[in-house]
């Protein structure tokens, strides 16, 4: 069953190669979506897939490339437009609905 999550990542997630990692964890786990940073120092992405494949990108986002150091994860089920590919985005101010 297809589904899609929002995650928020917060550690030393910013300036380690998080976002590209992330793209080249969804791309060979199959999913679609997108990553960015936040100005308070988190990562953001929002990831659409198998479900089986999106709870491994996440338990994965849990720990991150080699020089990341994530304190916290929170995914959650969301319903956005889907998109195709899995890109990285520009910084935001503020996450994604608020």
């Amino acid at each position: 069953m297809t589904m899609m999550q929002r995650v928020l990542i917060a550690g030393r997630v910013q300036r380690v190669g998080y976002r590209d990692w992330a793209v080249r964890e969804a791309h060979g786990l199959g999913l679609t979506g997108w990553v960015r940073n936040i100005r308070d120092g988190r990562v953001e992405i929002i990831a659409e897939g198998d479900e089986n494949a999106l709870a491994v990108f996440v338990e994965r986002c849990r720990e991150g490339p080699p020089l990341s150091a994530v304190s916290h994860v929170e995914a959650h089920a969301t319903q956005e437009r889907p998109v195709k590919g899995f890109t990285k985005r520009f910084t935001v101010d503020q996450p994604f609905g608020r």
